[in-house]
């Protein structure tokens, strides 16, 4: 089912960079009608679209406190110790990605400074499908609340009894979510950005979700409402050398697949050899796996690569763009630090990937779909937003004054020109 491609040319890397088809346009019709509903019946709306996609009916879409509270008594002790444990590692990558205020004065007489402020009101989307994610909301909240955000409002897709599942609850009680609603999908985006009886609009979104809700919230933009980044189904890619544990790089590729039948791995090897003895090892894997009906359904979205030099690898990496990357290979950490497109990069065959999908302190809420061109992962500055200062004193419009009056006029703005001049 994993097709195999042997020294493809730079011409091929377009149809090889190919993720599963999603295609966001097709769902706007079904992503308009759920916000215009919401938009003008509120929660009635929530009720019918959860009722309608998730098959349960739910009366309080908020999560009352005292249940939240409880969470912990239905969670394994070491649970709890593991969520702490992260929140700890999650809490100090934050802090470090912390950025002074920085103040330069470019003329006698002016001072221009730049400062980063928490976003007064986040939402924080957990999709939850046949997974209790409370990993994400580790990765979403932690920052949020190092960052200072004081309303940080959280939404998760119900259970079939119309519950959220008690570890996602705990996270989020413990990672200083303000509010929790049980819903989910469109119209968990469509509330977030529009706000209902129950539910606060939030000027940004942040989250992973299937391809509903990543176009919902791009949809949510036109509204105004900022969003963290494109993070739809999961991809990994692998690049591994002769030197490679087959056995590692194969469980390391159908892991990956557990996140639902969209998600796509690739492995790109400079050994023929590798290739031959990771099948192998796909086939005695595969079937430990619990979810391996939903990792054989992903297979077909997959590819294996073979290519003779590392640099075109190393090249091809960079085109592809991929949420994950993992190096196994002999000179990790200098193919690592050539790569300049990717959501997050692991360098060595015991760098695992799950490693960062739990606790080692990087964010696992990461741009797919090729946007880690242009996007990064969620981090500190997700949530904050920069804002310019400067302040000019008496010798300062002195100063000024001549080049702004100059400047002006060239572009026909008289108005810009007095508005400044005037103050001589």
């Amino acid at each position: 089912m994993i097709k195999v491609f042997e020294n493809p040319g730079a011409a091929e890397w377009s149809e090889l960079a190919r993720r599963p088809h999603i295609d966001l346009t097709s769902m706007l019709d079904t992503v308009k009608e759920v916000f215009d509903a919401v938009r003008s019946s509120g929660d009635d709306a929530l009720r019918q679209y959860t009722l309608k996609y998730d098959n349960v009916s739910i009366d309080s879409i908020a999560v009352p406190d005292d249940e939240i509270e409880a969470a912990g008594q239905y969670i394994p002790d070491g649970l709890k110790h593991d969520i702490e444990t992260a929140i700890g590692s999650l809490r100090a990558m934050s802090k470090a990605q912390y950025q002074p205020r920085v103040e330069v004065e470019p003329f006698d007489g002016v001072r221009c400074w730049y400062d980063y402020k928490p976003i007064d009101k986040v939402g924080l989307y957990v999709p939850a499908g046949s997974a209790p994610l409370f990993s994400s909301v580790l990765m979403l909240a932690v920052p949020a609340s190092v960052a200072g955000c004081p309303e940080k409002i959280l939404c998760a897709p119900p259970d079939k009894d119309g519950r959220i599942n008690p570890a996602i609850l705990y996270a989020a009680g413990q990672s200083g979510v303000n509010k929790i609603f049980r819903i989910g999908g469109i119209q968990a985006i469509a509330a977030m950005t529009l706000g209902t009886e129950s539910v606060p609009q939030v000027y940004k979104i942040c989250g992973p979700g299937n391809r509903y809700v990543t176009a919902a919230k791009q949809f949510a933009t036109f509204f105004g409402t900022a969003i963290d980044m494109p993070a739809g189904p999961s991809e990994l890619m692998i690049v591994a050398d002769g030197e490679a544990d087959p056995s590692l790089v194969a469980i390391d590729f159908l892991s990956q697949l557990e996140h639902g039948p969209d998600s796509q791995s690739l492995l790109v090897t400079t050994s023929k050899t590798l290739i031959e003895d990771f099948f192998k090892w796909v086939d005695e894997q595969i079937v430990m796996l619990s979810r391996r009906e939903i990792v054989k359904r992903g297979l077909s979205n997959c590819r294996i690569i073979y290519m003779e030099d590392m640099q075109q690898v190393i090249d091809f990496a960079n085109f592809y763009a991929p949420e994950h990357i993992i190096f196994h290979t002999e000179n990790c950490r200098e193919h690592a630090e050539a790569i300049r497109n990717a959501g997050s990069v692991f360098v060595g065959g015991r760098s695992s990937v799950s490693a960062g999908d739990y606790i080692s302190g990087s964010n696992h809420v990461l741009p797919t779909g090729g946007y880690a061109k242009g996007f990064s992962g969620l981090n500190l500055q997700t949530y904050m937003h920069g804002v310019y200062y400067q302040a000019i004193d008496n010798s300062g419009v002195i100063e000024l004054a001549g080049h702004i009056y100059s400047m002006a006029h060239f572009e026909g703005l008289d108005g810009h020109s007095m508005a400044f001049t005037s103050r001589l």
